[in-house]
């Protein structure tokens, strides 16, 4: 469900080996992990369960305490639930939901652009070496419902202000596409990487 070729060609140029994996037994051995996804919340929670890659990466996550990078659908599955298409539960490793948009009609939903990211966490991980109101590049009809959460790393505004990006322990997540927003996005992945 997603751009996977994008996010492994960023990491190719940036010198990181990195790998294309659906099998479980590759996600048991791998010492990061990414989950980058465009679609449906349903389907994609429905694809990873039939291909059985839900328990291995919450073994990966809450036990072996694995860094995971969610990007854009990939940082919504990290949550408990979705609204987007009726009720979905999602992975549950932070504690928001995932909600449509509430805004104004002169704004167009999805959205689609740059947009500025505005720094709320001291000492971020991702955002090591980016200046507060960075602009990243979003392509979302939903959001996580909640900005006032302690691992809320970056909020963004269109209509509302919503989480653009969170860390808590080892789980990282963009609603934005690092590997489509240029050298602000490239910095973000490489903070992610070296961890």
């Amino acid at each position: 469900m997603g751009n996977l070729r994008s996010v492994h060609n960023a990491f190719d140029y940036l010198g990181f080996k990195n790998e294309i994996v659906s099998e479980p037994e590759k996600i048991l051995k791998a010492s990061k992990i990414i989950l980058p996804g465009v679609g449906s919340f349903r389907q994609a929670m429905q694809n990873i369960k039939e291909m059985g890659l839900y328990e291995p990466l919450c073994e990966m996550v809450l036990e072996k305490k694995v860094p995971i990078l969610g990007i854009c659908l990939g940082m919504q599955l990290l949550a408990k639930s979705s609204e987007e298409d009726g009720f979905t539960e999602g992975f549950g490793f932070i504690d928001d939901e995932v909600i449509n948009f509430d805004i104004d009609k002169k704004y167009r939903v999805p959205h689609v652009g740059f947009n500025s990211v505005n720094l709320n966490k001291n000492n971020s991980t991702l955002f090591k070496g980016l200046n507060d109101n960075t602009d990243f590049y979003f392509v979302h009809s939903y959001r996580l419902g909640k900005i006032d959460k302690p691992f809320v790393a970056g909020i963004s505004e269109y209509g509302e202000k919503f989480t653009s990006a969170f860390e808590q322990d080892n789980v990282f997540g963009t609603q934005f596409h690092p590997e489509k927003s240029q050298s602000n996005g490239l910095k973000l992945l490489i903070n992610f990487a070296e961890l």
